[in-house]
């Protein structure tokens, strides 16, 4: 069973975020780590870049395959975790703790609410894996 945190908010790209602060947190799900195997790579964003909400904004490379990171809110990404860079087995590990991939401050913080909530977001994951 996937674990998708109620707190969290949840895009159907299988990102998560977490607004705190003014700050929204950014990762990918466990549905999403669990489909891609064993991380081996996360090319992120610019501090100061700007993302835009559905834009593909870094890469997560797995012995499997590379897939697209996106934005799950538009906003200017103010600070990435380094810990990733030699580390990015920590996606695997910690998807919602310290496999967090990016922090932004968003242009509009009320848009996390639009994003799917823990119920929504695991049906969407049921749905797309054809359970």
């Amino acid at each position: 069973m996937n674990e998708a945190p109620i707190e969290l908010r949840y895009a159907t790209s299988h990102e998560w975020a977490r607004l705190e602060d003014g700050v929204v947190t950014v990762g990918i799900t466990d549905f999403a780590q669990e489909a891609l195997g064993d991380v081996v790579y996360v090319e992120q964003p610019e501090v100061g870049q700007q993302a835009q909400a559905g834009e593909e904004i870094g890469v997560v490379e797995s012995v499997k395959a590379a897939v697209d990171v996106y934005a799950p809110v538009s906003g200017v990404v103010v600070e990435v975790n380094d810990d990733l860079d030699d580390a990015p087995e920590l996606v695997n590990h910690e998807p919602y703790g310290d496999g967090w991939f990016y922090r932004l401050r968003p242009d509009d913080p009320e848009a996390v609410d639009d994003l799917l909530d823990a119920d929504a977001y695991l049906e969407h994951c049921e749905q797309e894996s054809g359970d």
